[in-house]
């Protein structure tokens, strides 16, 4: 039997480049209603000494991250993959078109495919591929239907209305379509998966599939948990987030026929980057509109998911824990609790926490030639970070 078991995940280092203070969003209202283990090191002998790390947050720049920027070196990558989505979904049913069709016209800046365009690119220069094989283009094609499934079920899991400005799936057809396109595209993407006959690959993506929902099943039972660690979390975020930004990072290597050191490196770029994503899009649960966020702000907490700004602040407040345990039962609980939460420091300790993992994720693409694809894996951490500036 095949083993499925993940790659060993450092996850719960921290480090402290520096504070700042965030503004919180102002909230009203009641509460909503709302497998195989990777093995986790809580060891710290990869922490790099001081100096040994280019620091992401030391460098000032005049001029932020534009993420159009960054993609231009893959834009026809891009285009032909924005081509090939929606027909790869199949032409059997209808409601399955007209659904993909909302997906996959929903916007969204599709990084998941262009961080394996901008890998695939970045490593295949160093074997001397000039040009990107099918592999490489079939990959992008299902981590964007992987991610996108994922997207599907989470909606109908937290019975949001919104994603990206639009209206979800589920709003639209129906809980039961939005669960059965998701389950087609999961599907689908595995079908086109087992066509690569890459054994290995096989193996690293369908471990994503499976940490989707171990993610899930351990935020599920973490709900109003305030005895949940910072490592708890992070595991809880490689499950959902980093897990196939890893993976892809690494497939996408492997396809260009790199050393296994490199691909390795590719990996753990990945899943510092995914984990750094996590991060800042929970501080941007508490500092951005709905508007902004293109799904309901302020959800996470109101639905019990503790995240890294809560988790540090519960460090220092015993009455945020005793709030959180009463699930927002009274009136404007849930405002004071996000104001404990700003005042204890929580938010500018998860920009730490944040930072801490883009650093890791810079310093794992110094295997790397220099290059304009290497430049703009580098520019997507920044990018990154410029979101909770």
């Amino acid at each position: 039997m095949l083993s499925l078991t993940c790659p060993s995940v450092d996850l719960c280092q921290s480090g402290c480049l520096g504070r700042r203070r965030l503004r919180p969003l102002q909230m009203s209202g009641s509460r909503r209603r709302g497998g195989v283990r990777c093995m986790v090191s809580t060891t710290r002998h990869d922490v790099p000494s001081a100096g040994e790390v280019r620091s992401v947050t030391a460098e000032s720049s005049s001029e932020r991250v534009q993420v159009s920027s960054l993609l231009e070196v893959v834009s026809g990558d891009m285009k032909m993959l924005n081509e090939n989505l929606k027909s790869i979904i199949g032409a059997e049913n209808p409601v399955l078109i007209s659904a993909a069709e909302q997906i996959f016209g929903a916007g969204g800046k599709r990084l998941r495919p262009a961080l394996v365009f901008l890998v695939s690119r970045a490593t295949a220069q160093i074997d001397g591929i000039r040009e990107l094989t099918m592999q490489h283009r079939r990959l992008a094609e299902i981590i964007e239907m992987i991610h996108t499934a994922s997207l599907i079920h989470d909606d109908v899991l937290d019975d949001s209305g919104m994603r990206r400005g639009k209206e979800t799936i589920h709003q639209t057809y129906g809980t039961r379509v939005a669960v059965l396109a998701g389950d087609f595209m999961f599907a689908q993407s595995s079908w086109y998966l087992a066509n690569l006959e890459n054994i290995e690959v096989i193996k690293l993506i369908s471990q994503v599939i499976k940490d989707f929902a171990s993610g899930e099943i351990k935020q599920a039972s973490s709900l109003f948990d305030c005895d949940l660690t910072l490592e708890d979390y992070l595991l809880k975020s490689y499950y959902k987030t980093a897990s196939l930004i890893a993976s892809s990072a690494k497939s996408a290597a492997i396809f260009s026929s790199v050393s296994t050191s490199i691909c390795e490196q590719m990996f753990e770029y990945g899943k510092n980057l995914g984990l750094s994503f996590q991060v800042v899009d929970d501080i941007l649960d508490f500092t951005q509109s709905t508007e902004q966020l293109g799904k309901p702000a302020g959800s996470d907490l109101s639905k019990g998911n503790l995240t890294a700004p809560v988790i540090f602040a519960l460090e220092k407040e015993p009455k945020l824990r005793e709030i959180i345990d009463s699930e927002f039962s009274e009136a404007g609980s849930l405002d004071t609790a996000i104001e404990l939460i700003l005042e204890c420091g929580g938010l500018s300790r998860a920009q730490e926490l944040a930072k801490q993992k883009a650093d890791l994720a810079i310093q794992k693409l110094q295997c790397l030639p220099e290059s304009e694809y290497r430049n703009s894996l580098e520019g997507i951490v920044k990018y990154n970070l410029e979101r909770i500036d």
